[in-house]
């Protein structure tokens, strides 16, 4: 699996969420995915918000798997002062039970990498 949205179809057994910087998925095969930042000089990348309940992808096919992303602040967002460059990427999973989305936050000094990255567990 080497895309988020081959995801869909995949039943979770597992999802953990270490300290806003990574998520880890566990499937029902017992193969583990994350999705990570590589965290560089001169950027921050992190999970600022996760809107619905990571519960209900648990034990139930994914049914959409989706990444969207830009560098548009969302409504009543106060963006910090001297940021150079930014990025807002979504993660979108829903199954029977509900959704989730999980929002990503990444700044930099305009030289570095804000994106977030999905690959297998090392």
């Amino acid at each position: 699996m080497e895309k988020f949205e081959e995801l869909v179809g995949v039943t979770l057994t597992n999802i953990v969420n270490l300290e806003n910087l990574e998520l880890v998925f566990t499937l029902d095969t017992g193969d583990r995915y994350r999705l990570y930042h590589d965290q560089d000089c001169c950027e921050s990348v992190q999970i600022v918000d996760i809107s619905g309940d990571l519960d209900d992808l648990i034990g139930q096919p994914i049914l959409m798997a989706e990444e969207v992303s830009n560098d548009k602040d969302p409504p009543g967002y106060e963006p910090e002062p001297y940021r150079e460059s930014f990025t807002w990427t979504f993660y979108k999973l829903a199954t029977n039970k509900g959704g989730v989305t999980v929002r990503w936050y990444g700044r930099s000094n305009g030289y570095y990498s804000e994106s977030v990255d999905f690959g297998p567990v090392p």
